[in-house]
C-alpha cells in the first residue's frame, strides 16, 4: 500500500518507473518555483531533533516546525550512535543550537531486529559491519539510553536542555520519557 499519490502503481502494488527518476521530476517542478529563503545554516529555534527514519513519522508537521527551525537528524531507531554525537556536536558548536530532542516511535522495526542481523550480513557479504545495530526491545529505555549518551558525551557543550520521547504512530501523540 502507497500512501503517495504520486506513485503509479502497477499490479499488487509494484511501483511503476524508478522511483529516483520521479523523485528527480518532481525536485524540477519544486526547483521551478523555489525562491530563496534567505536563511543560513543555524536554526533559528537552536534546537537539533534525533528521530527514527521511519517513512510514517512527517516530523516537522508533527512537532509543528517550519524550514530554518531545526537541524534535523534521523538513523533507524533514532538512537544516539557515534554518528549522531558527530552531528550534534557540529550543531552545538559550528552552528548554535542549543536544546536536544529526541524522538523514537512505537512499532519500531529496532524492536524486532538483534546483533544476529550484522553476524547475517557478515555471512553474506563476508565483511563484518564496522556499526552496531543497536537494537532494543524497550523503547522506552532506549530513549533512556540515548538521552544518557548525550548528556554525558564530552564533545557536546549544551546537555542541560535533553528531553526525550516516544511518538505513537497510531495517535500521533509524543509521550515525554523520564530520564531516570
Amino acid at each position: 500500500m502507497t500512501t503517495s499519490a504520486s506513485v503509479p502503481t502497477g499490479p499488487e502494488g509494484a511501483i511503476l518507473g524508478s522511483v529516483t527518476d520521479r523523485l528527480v521530476e518532481s525536485n524540477q517542478r519544486y526547483a521551478a518555483a523555489f525562491t530563496d529563503p534567505g536563511m543560513d545554516a543555524r536554526p533559528v529555534l537552536r534546537v537539533a531533533v534525533v528521530a527514527c527514519m521511519d517513512a510514517r513519522i512527517d516530523l516537522h508537521r508533527a512537532l509543528g516546525l517550519e524550514l530554518g527551525d531545526c537541524h534535523t537528524i534521523r538513523n533507524a531507531g533514532g538512537v544516539v550512535t557515534d554518528d549522531v554525537i558527530r552531528s550534534l556536536t557540529i550543531s552545538q558548536r559550528a552552528l548554535g543550537t542549543r536544546a536536544v530532542v529526541l524522538i523514537h516511535h512505537t512499532g519500531c522495526g529496532m524492536q524486532s531486529l538483534t546483533e544476529d542481523f550484522r553476524h547475517d550480513l557478515e555471512m553474506e557479504v563476508g565483511q563484518r559491519p564496522a556499526w552496531a545495530v543497536e537494537a532494543f526491545r524497550d523503547v522506552e529505555q532506549d530513549v533512556r539510553q540515548s538521552m544518557q549518551r548525550v548528556r554525558t558525551s564530552p564533545f557536546l557543550l549544551h546537555t542541560d536542555d535533553v528531553r526525550g520521547f516516544v511518538f505513537d504512530v497510531k495517535t500521533g501523540l509524543l509521550t515525554e520519557i523520564d530520564p531516570d
